[in-house]
């Protein structure tokens, strides 16, 4: 099982990697901290120092429209916050 979704790049997540080397991805709802881990080592050969994860709430979103005002809510997902060893990097442009 693949837990890792994909990576969060925005700039919030950027300044946590130039800062403090730490990288942001979407993950499986149900995976735990140690399969991250092992799948964060394994797909970019690095060395992970710790991991934190987060359940992000769901934003509630409305429009009006002819026929009324309409809500809904977006998805929620998990989210992961890997920190790597001093010295490793993930570079995920190489790829593309």
């Amino acid at each position: 099982m693949n837990c890792i979704q994909k990576p969060i790049l925005t700039e919030k997540a950027s300044l946590l990697t130039e800062k403090s080397n730490r990288y942001a991805f979407r993950v499986d709802h149900k995976a735990n901290k140690a399969e991250i881990k092992k799948a964060v080592e394994d797909m970019f050969n690095v060395v992970v120092k710790s991991v934190n994860t987060m359940v992000v709430v769901p934003k509630t979103k409305s429009r009006y429209t002819k026929a009324g005002n309409i809500t809904g809510r977006a998805a929620k997902y998990k989210k992961a916050i890997i920190t790597l060893k001093d010295g490793e990097t993930i570079d995920f442009y190489s790829t593309i």
